[in-house]
């Protein structure tokens, strides 16, 4: 065994709890990723997907994909900066800018790839960064690839916001990046009293809506619409993997920012294009999103039932006001117990545990789609509480 595997081989949790017939990873799902899916034959009810709107499966988003690969195959073999710019990615866009009402936007493979390729170039060296204790893990790897000064501050706390702030030189580029919706937590990030602070510091701010386009928003913008300033918020970036049903992600900004973008975003030039199909189908989930208004209605219906429901069964689900509901465990083991018990429930919900999170701080991450239908969430709101019982999680 060599050095680098006698190493890796010390890592064997996953091991112990396989053997303890508890571990809930890389579960195989035989069906579409609807509000019911298939594993190991059975039908499961599907508490755990982040297609927020159900349109994995929409037809006119199927066949939006389906129409790009005949034009223009299955990749483009290449990257945006050189041979990989197909028109329908100028087409996605334009549409992108014009939704989040600003000058310009740039499509990459993944969102996750925006915000690793896009926070090192925004904040150099002499530069600060300033980021929630909870930002996503994304936030986190741009932040890493960073030379720029980081300043931590405590989750949607914006004292300590300020009291950062307050560290940073004035004639330097203050950076601020934050969740819009925390994506385990399901809170909103605090977008008025940052922008306060922001004008107050002479600083920018960076929001990733990907938990909240499709969600939040009078056009269902995300975030910023709903709090009305995105005029106050210098680049936002957004996913496709969530609310519009595919793979990819965008950051929108003014010209200025989006040119040194194309120029010198590393995870843009030396990365290969968003191939046809998922450029497809965004362009058609914009459409029916446009639309089909009452997919978002729905989705806020549901939240309200399953925040309801869970309040008065009496779980802990922290400050959540979206459709992602925590529900705080506590407990490592616990939170893997329980999630293998709504799994043989017909329940398939997500655990988050540590090193994700403090031990103290373990749950199961539920979350809604605008398909599921009132009887679904109160089946799964059931047989959780019932589980959760049996375990001692709540009386």
């Amino acid at each position: 065994m060599s050095l680098l595997s006698e190493k890796m081989s010390l890592f064997d949790a996953p091991q112990k709890y396989q053997a303890a017939g508890v571990y809930p990873y890389f579960r195989a799902i035989e069906s579409d990723q609807d509000t019911v899916v298939t594993i190991h034959g059975k039908p499961v009810l599907m508490f755990g997907s982040n297609s927020y709107l159900g349109l994995t499966n929409h037809p006119r988003i199927k066949e939006g994909a389906i129409k790009a690969i005949e034009k223009y195959g299955t990749g483009c073999a290449g990257s945006r900066f050189l041979n990989g710019t197909l028109d329908i990615h100028l087409e996605l866009e334009e549409r992108l800018a014009k939704l989040v009402h600003k000058d310009e936007a740039l499509v990459y493979a993944t969102g996750f790839s925006v915000n690793s390729g896009v926070i090192p170039c925004l904040a150099g060296k002499d530069d600060y960064l300033l980021y929630d204790e909870l930002d996503h893990a994304s936030i986190i790897e741009g932040r890493r690839l960073s030379f720029a000064n980081q300043l931590k501050y405590k989750h949607n706390d914006m004292e300590s916001l300020e009291r950062q702030l307050k560290r940073c030189e004035s004639d330097k580029i203050k950076l601020i990046v934050a969740d819009g919706v925390f994506s385990m937590e399901g809170d909103i990030a605090k977008l008025p009293e940052m922008v306060d602070l922001a004008k107050k510091y002479d600083a920018s701010i960076m929001i990733d809506e990907a938990h909240s386009l499709g969600v939040f928003g009078q056009t269902s913008a995300g975030i910023c619409e709903h709090y009305g300033v995105t005029d106050d918020v210098d680049v936002i970036m957004g996913t496709f993997s969530k609310s519009l049903a595919t793979i990819g992600g965008f950051v929108a900004a003014d010209k200025s920012i989006i040119n040194y973008l194309k120029h010198n975003s590393r995870t843009l030039i030396f990365s290969a294009s968003i191939t046809p199909a998922s450029t497809g189908c965004v362009l058609a989930a914009l459409d029916v999103i446009a639309e089909e208004t009452w997919r978002k209605d729905q989705l806020w219906a549901n939240t309200a039932r399953a925040l309801d429901g869970f309040r008065k069964a009496g779980f802990d689900i922290g400050h959540t006001e979206t459709p992602i509901i925590p529900l705080f465990v506590r407990d490592n083991e616990k939170t893997f117990i329980l999630t293998r018990k709504l799994m043989d429930d017909g329940i398939f919900v997500n655990p988050v545990v540590s090193p994700a999170v403090p031990p103290e701080d373990t749950l199961i991450r539920f979350s809604l789609m605008a398909t599921h239908t009132f009887e679904q969430i109160d089946e799964a709101i059931a047989k959780i509480t019932r589980n959760a019982q049996l375990l001692g999680i709540i009386p």
